[in-house]
């Protein structure tokens, strides 16, 4: 790494001061530049102030030549001794001859004046011009002035030499520091690649971590409700006792029934499980889950429920809420591995505003386990994050609860102790609606033979096809299985007595259930197609479209309640 990266570390500031040595040319060749236009500028006005000293010069020489004055010439002649740049003057009578002179230094003015334009000598200007009144010319004067003194020039060039020499060093300077600026800002770059690759090994690491935490948790709860449904059929094979039987299925049901918490927990974790608000009556809904509570607590836990019953309704995902409940039980369940109680609470709290904007119901589980450490507190909520052993507990649980608060609108909290136990709270916010009576689940009797109705069922999958197929025959229909939705289109087509076509939404091929519906609608826009889907983001797309889906898993009843209502509302006249 260090042979790579050596060249590129001198090329690095050797261009740097490079571009500084550029910019210091180029600095001094601006300074030139402008030091030739200063000294063209002060030629141009030297010339003007000369002229107009020769113009003043000439207008008070008419008098003295008039007259042959050469003594007021000599005096006027005398005065631009006044002005230190002027080296010589003469004034010149009417042929020409020197009438008055003066010479601060060099050569005289000459004994004769040829006029002419204003030209330079050297470093000095010579000047002419004639002396008339009227349009007659009396004579003509004479200057020479020095065009800038060596004392000023000197000064002048020593004042620019110094800046560009100041402008350099600077420069310098400034490419200097920036080359340690480049070399340092190099070296931070190889420090952060260093970093970034060392996060990425760390995320790797977690990520492959938090995955081995997630599946050994997510095995451990199959397999135990595996072990109960596959325990209960064999004993229920062996048995005859009524009670037993029934007492067996509740507990397949119930297997049935955590296992697919189980997936819409893993669902709302990958944000595939949209959340389904309904008015609650959540003192109602509490106390109906004190049987699956009790099944699934041991028997040294007790569950209290202390719910006023003037508790405000909320606008929640019921089965969301339940599923946070029992995951805030579990838990509480299992920090007190000597028993104990679990006391679930609710109460209102008002906001005080009239209008009651802020009102919120407090839903408390409170028990009486070993708490939690405070440093261990802020991490409760955290995916993944659990203190059971390996394969013991996805790490799921508090975090659905944590996602269930926020996307209700409401919050989550913890409040624990060491050795007295742990209360785990949530404020959901009160929902002024009414309640929707929900539609009961009505047995509906066995059609005859010449009452059949004919579904179309299309279905992937061999094993949840053959059991759909004795449900729908269970129900009284007569069923007929294809396997894709190319397939379906093809048995409609040639057989246009179906009355209901039952489709799953995921299935092999370029048509998926949803692609089949619309196709259905255009060719058959009177026939009824009822969707069913175990993927939350299939059915959310579904029913964007208003079509009917049925999740997975479903009972036979309300398969039963589903069909019927999709067929009751296709009979009716349009």
């Amino acid at each position: 790494m260090s042979e790579a990266t050596g060249p590129r570390r001198r090329w690095r500031p050797a261009l740097t001061v490079s571009m500084a040595v550029g910019l210091a040319v180029a600095i001094v060749a601006a300074a030139f530049a402008m030091a030739i236009y200063n000294e063209r500028a002060g030629q141009q006005e030297k010339l003007r102030q000369a002229e107009v000293q020769l113009r003043i010069l000439a207008g008070s020489m008419a008098a003295p030549l008039a007259f042959d004055d050469r003594s007021a010439a000599r005096e006027y002649v005398g005065a631009q001794s006044s002005n230190p740049d002027v080296e010589a003057v003469g004034a010149y009578d009417m042929q020409g001859a020197l009438a008055a002179g003066y010479t601060r230094a060099g050569a005289p003015p000459p004994e004769r004046n040829v006029l002419g334009p204003p030209r330079i000598v050297g470093a000095r200007l010579v000047l002419t011009a004639p002396v008339a009144e009227g349009d007659t010319v009396l004579g003509s004067v004479y200057l020479r002035t020095v065009l800038e003194s060596p004392g000023r020039r000197v000064m002048r060039y020593a004042g620019f030499g110094l800046l560009i020499v100041m402008a350099a060093l600077l420069i310098a300077v400034l490419g200097a520091a920036s080359a340690r600026e480049a070399e340092a800002y190099r070296k931070l770059k190889a420090e952060i690649r260093e970093r970034e690759k060392a996060e990425d090994a760390l995320r790797q690491s977690q990520k492959m971590e938090a995955m081995g935490q997630l599946t050994g948790g997510v095995a451990h709860d199959f397999n135990n409700l595996l072990m109960v449904a596959s325990s209960g059929l064999d004993l229920l094979e062996r048995t005859s006792d009524p009670a037993r039987r029934d007492r067996l299925r509740d507990g397949i049901r119930q297997a049935i029934d955590r296992g697919a918490s189980l997936t819409q927990q893993l669902l709302a974790f990958s944000r595939r499980s949209p959340l389904k608000p309904e008015v609650v009556d959540i003192g109602q809904r509490l106390s109906g889950m004190l049987a699956i509570l009790d099944r699934s607590l041991r028997e040294d836990v007790t569950v209290r429920m202390q719910l006023p019953p003037d508790l405000w309704r909320v606008e929640v995902d019921a089965s969301q809420m339940e599923v946070a409940v029992l995951n805030i039980a579990i838990n509480a369940r299992d920090a007190m591995p000597d028993g104990g109680t679990i006391t679930i609470e609710a109460r209102n709290e008002p906001s005080g505003r009239p209008d009651g904007v802020g009102d919120m119901v407090r839903l408390a589980i409170r028990d009486t386990g070993v708490g939690v450490a405070p440093d261990m507190i802020s991490r409760l909520f955290e995916p993944f994050f659990t203190t059971k052993a390996v394969g013991k507990g996805t790490g799921l649980g508090l975090s659905q609860v944590y996602g269930f608060a926020r996307a209700s609108g409401g919050e989550v909290g913890v409040d624990s102790l060491l050795g007295e136990g742990t209360t785990i709270w949530l404020r959901i916010p009160r929902s002024t609606k009414a309640l929707v009576a929900p539609t009961p689940l009505v047995s509906r009797p066995r059609l005859l033979e010449g009452e059949r109705q004919r579904v179309l069922l299309v279905e992937d999958d061999d094993s949840v096809a053959h059991l759909v197929e004795e449900m729908l025959r269970e129900l009284g229909y007569e069923v007929r299985r294809v396997g894709d939705g190319a397939s379906a289109l093809e048995a409609l087509r040639a057989d246009p007595g179906f009355q209901l076509v039952f489709s799953d939404m995921v299935m092999p091929g370029d048509i998926g259930g949803l692609d089949l519906a619309r196709d259905i609608s255009r060719l058959r826009p009177d026939l009824p197609v009822v969707l069913t889907t175990g993927y939350s983001a299939a059915a959310a797309a579904a029913s964007k479209e208003g079509r009917r889906v049925l999740v997975k898993p479903y009972r036979i009843e309300a398969l039963a309640a589903e069909l019927d209502a999709v067929l009751a509302g296709s009979s009716r006249p349009h």
